[in-house]
């Protein structure tokens, strides 16, 4: 593998990128290493991302590199998670800082705060300067797993400090994402929020026949786009669904996604005799956004959700949110939906008191919800907060300090 080219020889920075935790059934780490990967290549970087994938897909190499709209990407044997739905990890350190060392990135960026903390050492060492981006919260998934609320947040403190000492930046996408950092004491955190294509996904694919085809003749289409796994809590959409129909609400859902609990949760639905969809995951994107665009309201029930890519998809088709009131959703909802709390008569409740609105004002308000949240300022706050060099004709990148560090890569 021919990795290495000269530093002088580089007309922008080698920006290396590895993550964990990524399926071909991901939704919005997938699409978010994507959008960000081809924005830094339309800048004039060279993004390379590494993650696991399955060994048999390796061959004699041991090693997938390929080629992409967000760059080179190489993918490495990584084993599966057991009870993940699919999530692999990469576990061979030595082969992984190989890699690094042959690299030679200009900068190093960690979409795993747990599993690849050990990487922020690996470039102190080589003098590499790193970010870790938050993509959870650690205390809000350990709560959603059953740990007690203090003892949670004692260990997402520790966990958070050792993070942010191990980087010389931490990326949170929102302020409720780089909360639980500086309660840590953490002095190096930036915010940089994510994206959604406002071409792509837009009121305009509203469609009635879609709409028809998938909640039949119900008064109410209601949505999930979510990954069926305990700390997104998809069950309180099944519950919310039941209560509204106990009110008398004519209502139908629509399941979009995977993951472990799915069995379970079709097994509840038909002892219920709600009438519930399942999709599964939705490889085509298009697809996707044309039926979040058909749907009258999405759900997005998961309490520890750091931003909700989903969900942001979901306001620029122009369909209100109702989300979790304990997620950064709740920051970025604002009049395009409402919030709840985590159960569901109060989720019901939300859902009301957004359809009680005129449609075209509460789908108008959705829109201009999603209308701040472009890709083009999302990529240009992640190079400003790897210090890259301003994009030519571009305007000045705008990560934020949350607070204002020491300098450009002091640690706490």
């Amino acid at each position: 593998m021919t990795a290495r080219r000269p530093r002088n020889a580089r007309t922008g920075l080698r920006i290396v990128r590895v993550a964990n935790f990524v399926a071909p059934a991901s939704g919005g780490l997938r699409t978010a290493l994507h959008e960000l990967g081809a924005g830094y290549r339309a800048a004039g970087h060279e993004p390379v991302l590494v993650v696991p994938g399955p060994p048999e897909a390796m061959g004699r190499s041991g090693i997938l590199d390929e080629e992409s709209a967000q760059g080179r990407v190489l993918t490495l044997p990584g084993p599966l998670v057991p009870g993940s739905g699919g999530y692999r990890v990469l576990t061979d350190r030595r082969r992984l800082a190989r890699l690094l060392a042959e690299l030679d990135p200009d900068r190093l960026e960690v979409s795993d705060r747990t599993t690849l903390r050990w990487t922020g050492e690996w470039a102190r060492r080589a003098r590499v300067p790193a970010v870790m981006v938050s993509h959870e919260s650690v205390d809000g998934v350990l709560h959603t797993w059953g740990v007690p609320r203090t003892l949670a947040r004692a260990v997402a403190d520790r966990v958070n400090s050792r993070t942010a000492y191990a980087y010389s930046r931490v990326v949170c996408t929102t302020e409720w994402a780089a909360a639980e950092f500086l309660r840590a004491g953490a002095r190096n955190v930036v915010r940089a929020p994510l994206g959604v294509d406002l071409t792509a996904w837009h009121p305009r694919l509203r469609s009635a026949e879609l709409r028809g085809r998938c909640a039949g003749r119900a008064a109410v289409a209601l949505l999930m786009c979510s990954r069926l796994s305990t700390e997104k809590r998809p069950g309180r959409a099944l519950e919310a669904l039941a209560e509204l129909r106990r009110r008398g609400v004519d209502a139908a859902l629509v399941v979009a996604g995977d993951g472990p609990l799915r069995a379970r949760l079709e097994q509840r639905a038909r002892a219920a005799r709600l009438p519930v969809t399942f999709l599964g995951h939705l490889p085509d994107r298009t697809r996707l956004a044309a039926l979040q665009a058909a749907a009258d309201l999405v759900l997005a029930p998961g309490p520890a959700e750091t931003f909700g890519l989903a969900a942001l998809e979901a306001l620029a088709c122009g369909t209100p949110v109702v989300a979790s009131a304990a997620s950064a959703l709740a920051g970025l909802v604002g009049d395009g939906g409402d919030t709840a709390l985590d159960d569901g008569p109060s989720f019901a409740d939300a859902v009301q008191r957004v359809l009680a609105r005129p449609e075209p004002a509460r789908r108008a308000a959705a829109r201009r919800c999603a209308e701040g949240y472009g890709w083009r300022p999302a990529v240009e706050a992640f190079l400003a907060a790897h210090d890259a060099p301003r994009p030519a004709g571009g305007r000045r990148p705008a990560a934020v300090a949350v607070p204002p560090a020491a300098g450009p890569w002091s640690r706490r």
